[in-house]
């Protein structure tokens, strides 16, 4: 029975590959830590969770034919191995940084009635096969910025840094040839860094709700040809330490470089929870 990890970004996988990236999640300062006597550090770290459907084009291994794929995150998760995503935010008075983490790994079978063959196969081809991906996807976004906006139950940061992307693919065919079934494998990963820029608002609501907007773009050919995300969450305080949110969240991609083609979209709602030092 395959291990049900950490649901979240299932989203990360498509056909044969998963679709990874990253992103900023939930800073979610009280309301009164913008006032005059705010600590001159904070800092928070959050597990959270993105139940993330996903729609685009991708190739399993370099040269491979494109492939359309279109899953619901029910689909996903049915694939889902292992997933685990957190995020770290801090602040030195203004200046911020964020760090966010996430690693998935999925398994995802199908049958075909005619496939591409592997990279170094030799010898007969089956006309149709059985076809598994195993597919490891770690993506982690760094940024650092500057607090422009600083007034009673509000914040405006400017954002700036790296996306950092990591695919690996194992793609195993199998089937008869001449009434003999035969099998190989093969495995091949590839990565990239894009540049983002972005910004981030917090508005406090009430003593204890508050409303978050961070949006980014990146890439600008360096890495993708285009990168972007977009996410908005409602946050509730708990505790002095411990707050949740629940929100919605937009990812996408395209990048296409050596026969890699990745153009991808992941969105759906996030559930965080937040612990504050």
């Amino acid at each position: 029975m395959k291990k049900k990890a950490t649901a979240g970004l299932a989203a990360f996988l498509a056909l044969t590959t998963s679709c990874a990236f990253a992103a900023d999640i939930l800073p979610v300062e009280a309301p009164e830590a913008v006032d005059a006597g705010r600590p001159l550090w904070a800092l928070q770290i959050t597990p959270y969770m993105w139940a993330a459907g996903l729609k685009g084009d991708i190739s399993p291994f370099r040269r491979a034919p494109t492939i359309p794929v279109e899953k619901s995150f029910g689909d996903i998760f049915d694939d889902l191995n292992f997933g685990g995503f957190v995020n770290l935010w801090a602040r030195y008075d203004r200046f911020v940084f964020s760090g966010d983490a996430m690693y998935t790994s999925t398994t995802d079978a199908h049958s075909f009635g005619s496939i591409p063959q592997l990279p170094g196969w030799t010898g007969p081809y089956p006309s149709s096969a059985d076809v598994d991906v195993d597919t490891k996807q770690f993506t982690s976004t760094l940024t650092g910025g500057y607090r422009v906006l600083d007034v009673p139950g509000t914040t405006l940061d400017l954002l700036g840094g790296l996306r950092i992307w990591h695919v690996s693919n194992r793609v195993k065919v199998g089937g008869l040839v001449n009434n003999t079934y035969v099998s190989a494998s093969h495995k091949e990963s590839f990565g990239w860094v894009d540049p983002v820029i972005g910004a981030r608002l917090f508005h406090g609501l009430t003593d204890r709700l508050s409303f978050h907007l961070q949006a980014d773009v990146g890439g600008f050919d360096v890495g993708s040809k285009i990168t972007y995300q977009a996410l908005a969450t409602f946050n509730y305080i708990l505790t002095d330490h411990l707050s949740t949110s629940v929100g919605y969240k937009v990812l996408g991609v395209d990048y296409r470089h050596d026969g890699h083609v990745f153009d991808t979209k992941l969105h759906g709602p996030v559930l965080g929870m937040t612990y504050r030092f």
